[in-house]
């Protein structure tokens, strides 16, 4: 394997932020370099993956030697989420080597997706995060909240019908409701709105 300083162009002296600024910085030179060709899939990736593979190199061999670990930054993306820059917060929890990754990133990842309306990701890493560290309240509350909210938001499985044929699921909000209140109406000959979709 390359050196991975030399791969991502730092110094081996160089501070946790720049690993991180000059990792992200590689990421976004090779994306905006292969967004516009077709080819990107067998060399663009070969460069991700090296770039991946440096950044992960340098982690582990500052977490083997002493050095912070990746878990410093986790106040920083908690603040992150607590200032709404979601994007931000998500681009240092995806910066994170999988091997590194415990009940911390999995809950944070969880609050991500959740604001970004991925209820139903959100509630597996909430219930991953958990697993992982099963006497953390904060980590059982979001797995309580995301079961308890799931029915509202974007789904990323079919919903079973429970007898209304426009597939609403629990019919807990609103549209739900009237579109299966329509159905019913329609059964019995009425119409309850002119432009349901549920036919």
């Amino acid at each position: 394997m390359k050196n991975p300083y030399e791969v991502l162009g730092i110094s081996p002296n160089a501070t946790d932020d720049e690993v991180k600024n000059a990792y992200r910085a590689k990421a976004r030179e090779l994306y905006e370099q292969n967004a516009a060709s077709e080819d990107f899939s067998a060399n663009g990736e070969n460069a991700m993956t090296e770039i991946n593979d440096a950044y992960d190199a340098i982690i582990r061999e500052r977490m083997g030697a002493g050095g912070q670990s990746v878990g410093g930054n986790y106040p920083d993306i908690r603040q992150l989420i607590q200032q709404r820059r979601y994007t931000q917060a998500e681009e240092l929890l995806d910066g994170i080597p999988s091997a590194s990754r415990g009940a911390e990133w999995y809950y944070l990842k969880g609050t991500v997706l959740y604001q970004k309306g991925w209820l139903e990701e959100a509630q597996r890493h909430f219930s991953q995060a958990s697993y992982l560290d099963p006497n953390n309240a904060e980590y059982r509350q979001a797995v309580e909240r995301s079961n308890v909210n799931r029915s509202g938001g974007y789904r990323t499985t079919n919903t079973q019908s429970t007898g209304c044929n426009s597939g609403c699921g629990d019919c807990s909000n609103l549209c739900s409701t009237l579109i299966c209140m329509d159905c019913c109406c329609e059964c019995m000959g009425g119409n309850l709105t002119s432009c349901c979709g549920c036919r």
